[in-house]
Formats: structure tokens, sequence, C-alpha cells
């Protein structure tokens, strides 16, 4: 797997999580994975909004136009029932993957040999 594929993957997961509980605009949904992660993931602009509308395209999320907290005119991303079902099979595929990793960084030399 390409290092953007795994970026791309994780970065979607990332996303349809932040939206389990409740529709959010782009700059919330940057702001809700700084938050969460304690100010280690940061998502920028760029990688964002192309993600979103990929996630979009493939039936996730859907969007409409709002007013954000600040009174400006803002999309609002909401997950389908079709995102939740993506969401589970990422975070399964993406326990099973940590885990492995973990595993092979805590194995001693002589278990590799």
């Amino acid at each position: 797997m390409a290092k953007t594929d795994l970026l791309q993957g994780t970065l979607d997961m990332l996303i349809l999580k932040s939206l389990q509980l409740e529709p959010m605009h782009g700059f919330g949904i940057s702001v809700r994975i700084r938050q969460i992660s304690s100010e280690v993931l940061r998502v920028e602009q760029g990688s964002l909004y192309p993600a979103l509308y990929r996630l979009e395209e493939q039936g996730w999320i859907t969007s409409d136009w709002g007013i954000s907290e600040n009174n400006r005119k803002a999309k609002f991303y909401e997950i389908t029932k079709l995102g939740r079902k993506q969401l589970e099979r990422e975070t399964a595929n993406w326990a099973r993957l940590s885990l492995a990793i973990n595993t092979v960084l805590g194995a001693k030399l002589e278990d590799l040999g």
C-alpha cells in the first residue's frame, strides 16, 4: 500500500468519525480532529476539501448549505448510513493494522531471528 493510500484512508476515517455525532462544516471538522487528537493531527484545507468531495461521491456523506455559528454561509456535511457502515469497516481494519504494527515494533530481536 502506498503512503498516500494509507493517509487518504486514515483521513477518510477521521472525517467520518468526526461527523458521527452531528453535521459539521469543513472548518469545524478540522478543528474537531485537532482537538480530539490533542493538537497532534492537523488537517489542512488542501487535504480536507478533496477528501470531503471524495466521500460525498462515494455516498458516505451528504452536504447542504447552512449558516455557521459566526453567521456565515457554510456547507455542512453529514454522515450517511453507508458512511456509518464504512466507518465500522475502516475502524475494524485500523484496529487490526495497528495491532499488527505494534506487535512488530514490540518484538524482541530474538523473536525476529
